[in-house]
């Protein structure tokens, strides 16, 4: 997208030097990347920057609006409210497909958006790993909102997570961390923070308290970085636990379950601008669909990691559906292969991650990611075989 930059990049870039770049990471956390880094970062300029984040911004008009939760309550699963709600999230992550517009000039357009963490211990890690083994210009940053630093994201990381407790009392929750893809992300967040990843299952209950074993002592936990959702806990419908996630217990949520279902798919439909493809409901069409839905995509409201996406869609698919008010139809949106490589152009999908203070009025812009894909859809089994795509990070072109 800047040419000086990508043809300075690909000339240094080497198969060598992405190997060692590579063998850098594993040697850093052995056995923890289980996902494909890309060979390249994504290098932004200020024009498409600036139009991601105003794009961001108007979304969180939106969600700081007087009406925001009520129009999302439904979105809510009766079996899956989690009491002791917050006034609003403590993360967002906004994910764009970079398309061009009419006039041929780059613009985001929003594909997804969550209330949920991401990777936000390994996307710091990464980016400074890119710096140490390829050439990126010193004054183009992957942070936002002031920070200039690592050593000044993660202290507002911490004040997000960890807040004024005791790291030791604060947990990342997920159900057997040591299996996810993501476990690179927890080992860091851990050395970030001293925050520690802590199964689901291996949580105590004392009345309204929780805690957990560490070097054969209870620990109470008094703050949650929840990176669990219900979703992958309906995987092990015959797990046994002593807490479950639906128990009023003493703890504060440091990203409140509830969050997941508000700010998600649920929310598109709510989104009016020229940075949101034409999105509804399934149940508003009555239906009566489009003509033509080979442009567009349906979602099911509440699942993950592209789970249940139907991307040809026939009227048959929209028919059989027997809970429409939880699917939307979406307009497709057409990539730009805009990111050149050694062998080709590639998609590009660049997700905006906002952290958010308990007291707050609004959330903060703090930093981003990009996957980058040659395949249909950007998500792994659609990207098997080739180079050039997997998870990355951006640079963005300084003001």
């Amino acid at each position: 997208m800047i040419t000086q930059l990508r043809q300075t990049y690909n000339a240094a870039f080497s198969e060598e030097k992405y190997n060692e770049f590579v063998a850098g990471i594993h040697a850093d956390w052995p056995n923890q990347l289980e996902f494909r880094v890309a060979e390249t970062p994504v290098f932004v300029p200020k024009s498409l920057k600036n139009k991601l984040i105003e794009a961001c911004e108007s979304f969180v008009d939106v969600i700081v609006g007087s009406e925001f939760k009520t129009q999302t309550q439904p979105a809510i699963p009766a079996d899956q409210n989690v009491p002791n709600e917050n006034n609003h999230s403590s993360f967002l992550a906004i994910d764009f497909a970079i398309c061009k517009d009419a006039n041929g000039e780059l613009t985001p357009q929003l594909i997804e958006l969550q209330g949920f963490p991401s990777v936000f211990g390994f996307q710091s890690y990464v980016t400074e790993k890119f710096r140490d083994y390829f050439p990126i210009p010193a004054d183009f940053s992957n942070y936002f909102s002031g920070v200039r630093t690592q050593a000044e994201y993660i202290a507002k990381l911490k004040e997000v997570i960890v807040g004024h407790e005791n790291p030791e009392n604060v947990i990342l929750l997920e159900i057997y961390p040591e299996q996810q893809k993501t476990r690179i992300d927890f080992a860091v967040t851990e050395a970030f923070l001293g925050v520690k990843a802590v199964c689901y299952t291996k949580i105590k209950k004392h009345g309204r308290e929780l805690f957990y074993e560490k070097d054969g002592r209870e620990i109470k936990i008094k703050r949650i970085y929840n990176r669990l959702i219900f979703d992958d806990l309906g995987n092990f419908p015959d797990l046994q636990t002593a807490f479950s996630l639906t128990d009023d217990v003493d703890v504060t949520w440091v990203g409140h379950p509830n969050w997941f279902f508000r700010i998600s798919k649920y929310t598109l439909p709510f989104l009016k601008s020229p940075y949101v493809p034409d999105t509804r409901f399934v149940s508003e069409y009555a239906g009566q669909f489009p003509a033509d839905l080979e442009n567009y995509v349906l979602k099911p409201l509440f699942s993950f990691a592209g789970s249940g996406v139907k991307i040809h869609v026939s009227p048959e698919d929209l028919t059989s559906i027997t809970d429409p008010e939880n699917w939307i139809l979406q307009r497709k949106v057409a990539y730009e292969p805009i990111i050149q490589a050694l062998d080709g152009l590639v998609k590009c999908e660049i997700r905006m991650l906002y952290v958010w203070e308990d007291n707050a009025p609004r959330p903060q812009l703090l930093t981003s990611l990009s996957r980058l894909s040659r395949g249909e859809m950007i998500g792994v089994r659609f990207n098997k075989d080739f180079t050039w795509v997997g998870g990355s990070t951006c640079f963005y072109e300084p003001d």
